[in-house]
C-alpha cells in the first residue's frame, strides 16, 4: 500500500476516516496545516478525522534506478557529474587562494628591498660621514667632489666631479695614508726576517700524496665555469667567482655552501677575502666592484657599488692593512680604495698600456704592486707614488696571474706560455716552466701562505717545492683536471697547505687533500 501523497511505501502510515485514503503522517500533517482539506477529495479534514495504522517493520524496496544494469550506469554517471563539478570548484578557489598568496608575497618581497635599500642608504651615509672626519685635513672642494661622487651606494659620473682632460677629480694618497702603508711595511718586513716555517704546515711526502677528497656543484649548469677562487685561511670558507655572474662562499670544513651573492650582471672575474672585518670583494665583467659585508649567520649585504672602471675589472687585491685594496681592469687603470667608505683614492692610468690589465697582486710588505697586461708584460709599481719603477718581459700572451711569495723576494707569473719566476732584488728571470702546448694557457699560480710551495693550474694542476735562485724547484704532485673541461682556471692553497681548492670550467668547486685516514696518521 502506497502513500496517496507521495506514492511510496509509508514509514508511519494514518488513514483518513473520511475517504478512507492511506498517507504518510508527516506529509497529511504539512497538508492540512497548510490547507485544512483533503489532497485527494478536496473535502474538510482535521488531525482528528486521521486515524494511525499499526503494521509490521517494513523493508524499504529498492528504487527502480538500483533494480537494473542501465538504471546502476545512469546513477554512477550522475554523482560523477556531481563530483567532477564539485572538484572543478575547489580547483577555482584553490586558483583564487594561489592569485592571493602571490599577491601577498609580492608586496612583502617589495618591501623587504626597500627596507635593505633604505639600510644600505643609511650606512652608506655613516660611512661618509666617517670617511669626512678621516679626510678632514684634504681640501674642502676634493673632498665635496669625492663625496658626491658616491650616491646611494654607486659610482657616478657627474660634470661637476670632473678636473682637466674630462677626469675625476680623487683626493689622492694622502700623508696619514702613506705613513700608514709605511709603517706596515716596516712591521712586516721585521717579521720576516724571523720568519720560520710553522711546524704544523704538510710535508713534502703528505702532498705527494694528494688525491681528490670532495666535488661540489656550487655554480648554474647553464653557464658553468669558476673564474677565480679565495680562501678566508682562519675560517677555512672557500669564495668562488663564476661564469654565471655570482660568487658562492663554501665551507670547506662542513662542506655547506653558506651563501650566494647575486648581483652582477657578467661573469665574476676576481674574488677576496678581507678577513678580520668579514668583508668579501667581487669584481666583474659587469666593469663593477662590489662590497660585500658578511654576517654570523652566513648572509651578505651588498655595502657598495663601485663604478670607476670603464671596462672589464679584471682583478683585485688586498693590501696588508686589511684597510685599503686595489682593482685592475681591462680600461688601463688601477684603482686604489680605501675599504671602509669605498672611495676611489686614485686612478692611476699607464698611457703606454693601451690593452689593459689583466692581473694585479701586493707584495707582502704592502709597497709594491705587481700588475700583469694584456701585452705580456709584468709592471712593477711603488704605491706612495704610484709610479712605475721595473718593467718585467718575455712572456707571450697576456699574463693570467701574479702571486708573490712570503719569503719577500720570488715573484711567479702565469702566462700563455707558461710560468716564470723573478728574482725582485736583481729583477730578473732565474727560471722558466714551460709545462703546456701552445694551445694550452697557464692560468693561474699561487705561493703557499709560508712560501714553501707554488702550485700551477693549467690543463692539470702541478704543485712545487720552492727552491732558491740556484737550487731546483722539484714538481712534487700532478693532479689530474676531473672536470672533462680540459682547463683548470684558478688554483689556492689552504691553511698550511693541508688542501689545495681548484676551479675549471665546469661548475664543480674541488678539494685536494689526503684522505681521512692518510690525514689521521699524519697528524
Amino acid at each position: 500500500m502506497n502513500c496517496s501523497i507521495s506514492g511510496e511505501v509509508p514509514e508511519e502510515p494514518v488513514v483518513s476516516k473520511k475517504s478512507g485514503l492511506l498517507y504518510e503522517k508527516r506529509l497529511i500533517e504539512r497538508h492540512i496545516a497548510d490547507y485544512g482539506k483533503c489532497p485527494v477529495t478536496g473535502d474538510p479534514l482535521t488531525m482528528d478525522d486521521i486515524v494511525p495504522v499499526k503494521t509490521g517493520k517494513i523493508v524499504k524496496p529498492k528504487s527502480l534506478t538500483a533494480a537494473s544494469i542501465p538504471g546502476m550506469l545512469g546513477m554512477f554517471q550522475n554523482e560523477w557529474d556531481a563530483l567532477m563539478l564539485s572538484n572543478f570548484a575547489l580547483e577555482q578557489q584553490l586558483h583564487t587562494a594561489r592569485q592571493e598568496l602571490s599577491h601577498a608575497l609580492y608586496q612583502h618581497d617589495a618591501a623587504c628591498r626597500v627596507i635593505a635599500r633604505l639600510k644600505k642608504e643609511r650606512d652608506e651615509a655613516r660611512s661618509l660621514l666617517a670617511q669626512a672626519e678621516r679626510q678632514a685635513p684634504l681640501p674642502a672642494s676634493a673632498a665635496t667632489a669625492n663625496v658626491s661622487a658616491l650616491s646611494n651606494g654607486k659610482r657616478v659620473s657627474e660634470d661637476g666631479d670632473m678636473g682637466p682632460g674630462s677626469k675625476q677629480m680623487r683626493p689622492g694618497v694622502s700623508e696619514s695614508i702613506i705613513a700608514e702603508l709605511t709603517e706596515c711595511n716596516a712591521a712586516l718586513s721585521q717579521q720576516r726576517k724571523k720568519h720560520q716555517i710553522p711546524p704544523t704546515l704538510a710535508p713534502v711526502d703528505a702532498l705527494e700524496r694528494y688525491t681528490q677528497l670532495s666535488s661540489h656543484p656550487l655554480h648554474k649548469t647553464n653557464k658553468p665555469g669558476i673564474s677565480s677562487i679565495d680562501i678566508n685561511l682562519s675560517k677555512d670558507i672557500v669564495a668562488t667567482g663564476g661564469i654565471d655572474s655570482s660568487a658562492v662562499l663554501f665551507d670547506q670544513t662542513s662542506g655547506v655552501m653558506l651563501s650566494t651573492l647575486s648581483g652582477h650582471s657578467k661573469k665574476v672575474t676576481s674574488v677576496k677575502f678581507v678577513a678580520p672585518s668579514n668583508v668579501i670583494l667581487s669584481g666583474s665583467a659587469d666593469k663593477t666592484v662590489r662590497i660585500w659585508q658578511g654576517s654570523e649567520d652566513g648572509n651578505c649585504d651588498c655595502r657598495h657599488i663601485l663604478k670607476d672602471h670603464t671596462a672589464e675589472v679584471q682583478a683585485i687585491t688586498v693590501h696588508a692593512t686589511n684597510n685599503y685594496f686595489v682593482t685592475a681592469s681591462l680600461d688601463s687603470t688601477w684603482c686604489f680604495y680605501d675599504l671602509s667608505s669605498g672611495l676611489c683614492l686614485t686612478q692611476v692610468e699607464d698611457p703606454s698600456n693601451l690593452m689593459g690589465y689583466t692581473s694585479a697582486a701586493f707584495h707582502p710588505d704592502g709597497l709594491i704592486l705587481g700588475t700583469g697586461t694584456t701585452e705580456a708584460t709584468v709592471r712593477i709599481w711603488d704605491v706612495k707614488s704610484q709610479g712605475n719603477v721595473a718593467n718585467f718581459d718575455g712572456h707571450t700572451g697576456s699574463i693570467t696571474a701574479i702571486s708573490f711569495s712570503e719569503n719577500g723576494y720570488f715573484l711567479a707569473t702565469a702566462a700563455h706560455d707558461g710560468v716564470k719566476l723573478w728574482d725582485l732584488r736583481k729583477l730578473k728571470n732565474f727560471r722558466s716552466f714551460e709545462l703546456y702546448d701552445q694551445d694550452t694557457p697557464t692560468n693561474s699560480v699561487d705561493f703557499d701562505h709560508s712560501g714553501s710551495y707554488l702550485a700551477i693550474a693549467g690543463s692539470d694542476v702541478r704543485v712545487y717545492q720552492v727552491g732558491s735562485v740556484k737550487a731546483e724547484w722539484n714538481c712534487i704532485k700532478t693532479l689530474p683536471d676531473l672536470s672533462g673541461t680540459g682547463r683548470a682556471t684558478c688554483v689556492k692553497f689552504g691553511s698550511d697547505a693541508k688542501y689545495l681548492a681548484v676551479g675549471s670550467m665546469d661548475r664543480n668547486l674541488r678539494i685536494f687533500g689526503l684522505p681521512e685516514g692518510d690525514a689521521s696518521m699524519e697528524s
